[in-house]
């Protein structure tokens, strides 16, 4: 990574403007172990988004790249331009179009096979989605090349007076807890999970509590699982949490349960088990090879098999000891230095062609 004085390569950096999210966490991570004189970041002039964004993307975007090499980092880039890598991180506007907004799905699914197909190289941040792409895009397999993500340095088993302090301020109703993270998504399955939990809470010690962070209200809660009048007992709702407490509430866990039925990557179990938290994870898409051996994987359109994994983590306390340190071992092996030097690899190889 020498340094030059004109910039190298070119990223497009609209996404930065954005609420942080998996993918602007991803770029971040990279910029700052990238040579900043060697990239020059691309944005518009003030913060758009929506259709505005896209019509940016596809007729300015080119322009103003002068036939330098593009990176663009989030799942969409220029048609226009063929110097260019694109990270997809996953496929779901192909494979689940049902989960999104019709018009954001159809956009996607009309630009995502034209621009692998003629883009110089695709980076994916898992086998499962380079498999997906093949599959719905015909894309050359040369041309797309696997970069796992990584696991921040923030994410490790914390001092036990710093986790109950942040417990403390969450104003959670108990120390022993299982956590999962509350989203809209359909594909993060909360309602299953719910559902699961309502058939054992009444078998488990009644300080044990389940912990969803982030979920708001009853529309997010019940949105797919009308069959539930109310919150099963012992669900405790964070809402937002401050991203300075994350990593305790992770390492204060008795468990992590991630259920989810589709994942590009899954950065939030490898945060987890990062945290020392044994974890559960839907055994579909690319969470089993992100994980590896190191967590209970579970049928995740299986209530009885996500309340059966649930219940054992709870219960034994020397399985919960063999996974916190088989995923502390699997988390180490994700790295952001390592995604960063795999991506700037794939920079070079596509700029020499």
């Amino acid at each position: 990574m020498a340094a030059n004085r004109r910039p190298r390569y070119w990223v497009n950096t609209r996404i930065l403007s954005y609420p942080v999210t998996g993918v602007q966490r991803y770029l971040f991570e990279l910029l700052q172990r990238m040579p900043s004189d060697q990239l020059h970041q691309i944005a518009p002039c003030y913060s758009i988004s929506g259709a505005r964004a896209h019509i940016w993307e596809q007729t300015v975007l080119p322009l103003q790249t002068r036939g330098h090499l593009l990176w663009s980092p989030s799942n969409t880039g220029p048609l226009a331009v063929s110097r260019q890598v694109v990270t997809v991180h996953d496929v779901t506007p192909m494979d689940h179009p049902e989960w999104l907004n019709p018009r954001f799905a159809a956009w996607y699914r009309f630009l995502t096979p034209k621009l692998v197909r003629r883009v110089a190289r695709v980076i994916t941040d898992s086998e499962f989605t380079k498999s997906r792409l093949l599959e719905t895009t015909s894309v050359a397999a040369d041309k797309v090349i696997v970069v796992p993500l990584g696991v921040g340095a923030r994410f490790v088993p914390q001092d036990r007076e710093q986790v109950e302090s942040s417990i403390h301020k969450l104003g959670l109703p108990t120390n022993h807890y299982v956590l999962s993270l509350g989203s809209l998504e359909p594909r993060k399955n909360l309602g299953r999970l719910l559902r699961a939990w309502e058939v054992i809470y009444h078998r488990l010690p009644e300080d044990v509590w389940l912990v969803v962070s982030g979920a708001k209200g009853k529309s997010l809660v019940f949105q797919d699982v009308p069959e539930l009048e109310a919150l099963p007992p012992r669900v405790f709702l964070t809402g937002h949490v401050p991203d300075k407490l994350l990593p305790f509430l992770y390492a204060g866990a008795m468990a992590f349960a991630y259920p989810s039925v589709y994942e590009g990557f899954g950065l939030p179990p490898l945060e987890a088990m990062a945290s020392g938290t044994p974890t559960l994870v839907g055994n579909r898409a690319s969470l089993p090879e992100v994980v590896g051996d190191a967590a209970v994987q579970v049928n995740p359109f299986d209530i009885e098999a996500i309340a059966g994994g649930l219940q054992r983590l709870i219960e034994d306390s020397s399985f919960r000891a063999v996974l916190r340190r088989k995923g502390l071992e699997q988390a180490g092996r994700f790295n952001w230095d390592k995604t960063a030097e795999q991506t700037w690899r794939v920079l070079e190889q596509a700029a020499e062609d």
